[in-house]
This record gives C-alpha cells, structure tokens and sequence, in this order.
C-alpha cells in the first residue's frame, strides 16, 4: 500500500465527516482505546491514523451517532487531533416514530503531550473534545460547547505476557471525561427544540481503560480486546485486523445498560459501535509486522511475511533472529565468566592473605623458639656456675646464678631443684623444702626431688642426698 492510496482514502473519510461526524463516538479519539485517552513511552511508529466509526443506539426507529477522526503526532510527544460527529437523535421518546430534529454537527479537537517516561510507564496531559457546535437556528454559526471541554491526565503501564502484550490506561479527568453521558447533548429535547429533562453533571472524574494484544491473526499485527471505564459506564470491544494497516472495530458502550435496548434514546443509553480505520506507517520499509504488502505492522506483533517491497524475508529474518539470540547467549556467558574471574580473583586475594598471615605467624613462632632457646643455653649456662660455686663451698654466689637462670627460664625445674639443695646446705629448710616442691610440680617425675621429701618428712634426709646434678 503505498503513499498516494493512503492520502486518497483519507481524502474520501474527511470529505464524508459532514455527513458522518463524532467527537464524542466510540473508537473516533485519538488512541486505541473507544472513549478513554491513552499513552504510551515510545514514539508512535505511523505518521497518522484516521478512521470512521458508528454508534446504533436503536432500530426502530432507526437512531445512530456517526462520527470520523484523524490524528498525529508531531513531535517531542505532542499529538493532534480532530474528530466530527452527528450525535443521536434526543427526541425520539419511546412512542415517537418519527423525528424532525436535526442533531448538531460537532468537529472537536484533541491535544496531548507525552510529559513523563519510565521503562513501561509512561504519563501524558492533554485537552480534548474542544468541541464547536453547528447552531440549529443558523447552520453557518460554530458555537463552543465548553460542557464536553475535557482536560485530563493519563498513565499507562504496558506490560510483555508472553505472546500477549497487556496495556493499562488510568486517569483523571474534567468534563466529557466526568460522570456525563458520552452520545447524547447537554439536555433531552422535544420536537421543538425545548429542554425536556435536564441530565446531572458533574465537573470531573476517573476512567480506567485495559488493553489486550493477542496474537491472533498476528501476521496482520494482531487483535486486540479493549474493555474501558470512561466515567458513565464500561465499553468493550475488539480491533479486528483486516490488513496490516486497515482494522475493523466493533464494540458494546455501556454495557451495564444493555438490557434496556430498544428504549428511546436517553443519557446513559447501551450501543452497538461498529468503525473502521487505517494507519499510514513513517516508513513502509519499517512496519512493526506482516501485512498485504510484505512488510510489518504498525499496530502490533506477528510474523514477517516473505516478499515485498522493502520486506525482511522470513529466511532472513529468522537467521538475525537466531544470530540475535546468539550474540545475547554469548553476552551473558562471557557475563559470567567475567563474574567467575572475579570471584577467583578475590579467593586468590585470601588466600593470598592467608598465606602471608601464617608466614608471618610461622616467622613469629620461630622467633619465639630462638628466644627461648637462646634463653634456655643462658639459664643452663648460670646452673653451670652454681654448680661449681655449690662445690666450692660458695653458696651465696650458687644462689645468684640459680636466680639468674630462673629469671631466663622460671619452669625450669631443675634450677629449683638446685636453690633447695642450696637452701638446704645454708639451714634454711623451709625455703629449701618450697624449692623442692615447686620443682616436683613442675616435673613429677623428677624422682630425686620426690626421695628428698620423703626422707626430709622422715627426718632421714642426710647431708650427701642432696641434688647436686
């Protein structure tokens, strides 16, 4: 489908909004939703969209709303948007047939701005339905009706569940948005134009809005299921692709209300919404998916078909997909291989740690064995010297070398050994006898210490049985 095929089939919609009009029609505002605004945090793929749509709200008599729409986005997120409409007829009460009223043509305009993005969540603010009314007493007079003047504000949350793709839509907003009744005027009019009953209007209010891309029919983008709250009441319905660029719509609005079809038309009342749009893609070589002319598809997900023009052929397109799918495999493999090198590199680091701890507790053990050691030759050194002053007669010079040598080493047991026997031989029993016992209990197999005690307690213990040794 090219360029000019488009243009003239737009020129054809525009050129039919005076007889088919609808600001306020389901599936005739700009979005995908039937009444609700939407968002979304990526740049719309098609240069514009434009569509007709109908409401039936009875046959018998014969009651529809008409409308049409187009719009675009320019840029930096701000989009446009117009849409006309022919509301339904007020003053066909239940026993009237026939109706002289000719409802008000109205053209609106629709604006919006994308004002904040976030991975799926998007927000935008916008003003629609800026709707000017066909004056009944003179056809070429535009009135503004400010009662569906809607300023509002919207979040979207778009969600991937497998093949399907989920979108919400929520947001507050004024207006034609508030609790109001979406298809019909102000105020319920007679056959001569007078104030029948007057409906309730409130200044504002929320609408929720869910949508559904399935992946049926997904070689032609996918249909969609849309199932919306818009302040008066629930609206679902279904975008049937007919083409990659071509949709049917189809829908109940007010669904709440449906079993009282076929009453005349009046605030709140259920229709049936049949439309039909299109979208003109900014690149036909770069459609989203498949569609008649072997390119892809604006609206939604599906498969690439195999020939056309600018077309990916599925051959190829399957190759880039697996070639895809390898380049991430490798990516996350060389992802963990470098989370393994890490995590080698720091136990390395404590081992490396370690290591040098026990060199360093290793090098500190042998420093305190070489001490004591060195320790050990001093004090058996002094017990040497005691040993000859002891046979010499000298036991005073003895004991200094005694306590010298337990200074060096105090668990040494033979120098206690040694102070006894000296201790002894200057008549100090009691200080030799704590000398014995403390070298018995630094070593209790020291046997000749242990004898000495023995015959001591015995009064047995004879000058020569002294430890001299």
């Amino acid at each position: 489908m090219n360029y000019k095929k488009h243009i003239r089939i737009l020129t054809i919609l525009l050129m039919g909004s005076m007889l088919y009009a609808g600001t306020r029609v389901a599936y005739t505002r700009p979005g995908l939703m039937m009444r609700v605004p939407t968002t979304s945090n990526k740049k719309t793929p098609y240069l514009f969209r434009a569509g007709v749509s109908a409401e039936f709200h009875n046959f018998n008599p014969f009651n529809t709303a008409r409308g049409v729409y187009f719009e675009t986005e320019l840029g930096r997120g701000f989009s446009v948007g117009f849409s006309g409409v022919t509301p339904g007829d007020t003053t066909r009460l239940s026993k009237l047939k026939e109706s002289t009223y000719n409802a008000p043509a109205e053209f609106g305009f629709h604006f919006q701005l994308r004002a904040y993005t976030y991975n799926d969540i998007s927000v935008s603010v916008g003003l629609q339905d800026v709707v000017f009314q066909s004056d009944q007493t003179s056809e070429e007079m535009l009135s503004l009706n400010t009662s569906l003047l809607s300023a509002f504000l919207v979040l979207s949350s778009e969600k991937d569940l497998g093949e399907y793709k989920f979108n919400t839509y929520f947001g507050f907003g004024t207006g034609g948005l508030a609790p109001v009744d979406a298809d019909t005027l102000p105020a319920v009019l007679d056959v001569n134009g007078k104030v029948v009953t007057d409906t309730t209007e409130t200044n504002a209010g929320v609408f929720i809005g869910f949508l559904m891309k399935t992946p049926y029919f997904s070689r032609r983008g996918g249909m969609d299921i849309v199932g919306e709250f818009d302040g008066t009441g629930v609206n679902v319905g279904l975008r049937i692709p007919l083409t990659s660029d071509y949709r049917l719509n189809l829908g109940f609005t007010h669904m709440e209300k449906l079993p009282e079809w076929g009453n005349r038309y009046w605030s709140g009342h259920p229709g049936f919404t049949i439309g039909f749009d299109m979208a003109v893609p900014r690149d036909p070589r770069q459609r989203v998916q498949g569609g008649p002319s072997g390119s892809t598809n604006i609206y939604g997900t599906g498969t690439s078909s195999s020939q056309g023009v600018g077309s990916i052929p599925i051959h190829r397109d399957s190759t880039v997909a697996m070639a895809n799918v390898a380049v991430e495999t490798l990516r996350d493999s060389m992802a963990l291989m470098n989370n393994e090198m890490r995590n080698l590199l720091v136990r390395l680091n404590a081992m490396e740690q370690n290591s040098k701890f026990l060199s360093d507790s290793l090098s500190s053990l042998k420093l305190e064995s070489n001490v004591s050691e060195k320790n050990m030759n001093e004090a058996l050194r002094h017990l040497s010297l005691s040993l000859r002053y002891f046979y010499a007669g000298d036991y005073r010079e003895a004991l200094k070398e005694v306590d010298l040598a337990l200074q060096l080493n105090p668990d040494l047991a033979l120098a206690y050994a040694r102070r006894g026997s000296i201790y002894y031989k200057l008549g100090d029993v009691q200080r030799a006898t704590i000398n014995w016992n403390l070298a018995l209990r630094l070593d209790p197999e020291y046997t000749d210490v242990r004898n000495i005690l023995k015959a001591l307690n015995e009064n047995k213990l004879k000058s020569a049985s002294v430890i001299k040794e």
